[in-house]
């Protein structure tokens, strides 16, 4: 059985992470550009790889607050398609998960 205390905070800690890293990528991002045209073109570049990374940052502390409300509200675990349990080698890779493998696999 998956410790909802253990898990919770590793959540917590994870989402912690995530976010200080969003934080020092947002920062980068208001840096000011370098006044060389080739320069700022290659900023440019690693300005879009920055921004991917934010949002997919982002997107994981959506999952993992989604993920926390579940255990505060005990549907932690419940396959949000099926309603079945998720299993708890999955959980353990993915605590944020929000379906079973089955229902996971399906939707690929």
């Amino acid at each position: 059985m998956v410790d909802l205390q253990e898990t919770r905070k590793q959540l917590g800690q994870r989402m912690q992470e995530l976010s200080t890293k969003v934080r020092e990528i947002q920062h980068d991002l208001r840096e000011p550009g370098n006044p060389d045209f080739e320069e700022r073109a290659s900023e440019r570049e690693e300005d879009e790889v920055l921004e991917g990374l934010e949002n997919s940052h982002l997107k994981e502390i959506e999952l993992i607050d989604a993920a926390i409300s579940r255990i505060d509200d005990g549907s932690y675990g419940d396959c949000m398609t099926c309603s079945e349990p998720i299993s708890e080698g999955r959980l353990n890779s993915l605590p944020y998960a929000l379906q079973c493998i089955t229902c996971a696999s399906k939707d690929d």
